[in-house]
């Protein structure tokens, strides 16, 4: 699965021995909304809890941040990064792309389908969904 948009890109910047880090995002609880009872809510209901739950309950994920100043990607297995962070070239966009393969116990239980997209994603009017079901080498393309 992927998801991505066309925002501004994760905070990187270097430190002060000229390494790029970047906002842990994908590895730490966001400290923010996690465990608190009045967290925001996504427009399902469910309490926002951050990138970290994604990035867990996936067996791998890997982060893509384009950002004016640089690109990078960064590679996460099961929540925990197994790469730095890699420069990428740039494309002349900025934004984030999250892909991921959720965890083999999700997707046996679990089934995602066009109609579920489009569901889903009339809670948010500005969102554009697509799917492609690579899954068995067909292309099942919704919207």
């Amino acid at each position: 699965m992927s998801v991505k948009d066309d925002g501004r890109g994760t905070d990187t910047r270097a430190d002060e021995h000229g390494r790029v880090v970047k906002k842990p995002v994908m590895a730490t609880k966001d400290l923010r909304f996690f465990d608190l009872p009045e967290a925001e809510r996504l427009p399902d209901g469910h309490p926002r809890r951050g990138m970290s739950v994604v990035a867990a309950l996936s067996e791998w994920l890997i982060h893509t941040n384009r950002r004016l100043n640089g690109s990078w990607s960064q590679r996460y297995e099961h929540g925990v990064p197994v790469t730095d962070l890699e420069p990428v070239e740039a494309d002349g966009t900025t934004g984030t792309c999250v892909r991921f393969l959720p965890d083999e116990a999700l997707r046996s239980r679990w089934s995602l389908t066009a109609g579920h997209l489009a569901r889903w994603s009339e809670h948010w009017p500005d969102l554009t969904v697509r799917l492609k079901d690579q899954r068995d080498g067909g292309d099942r393309s919704g919207r």
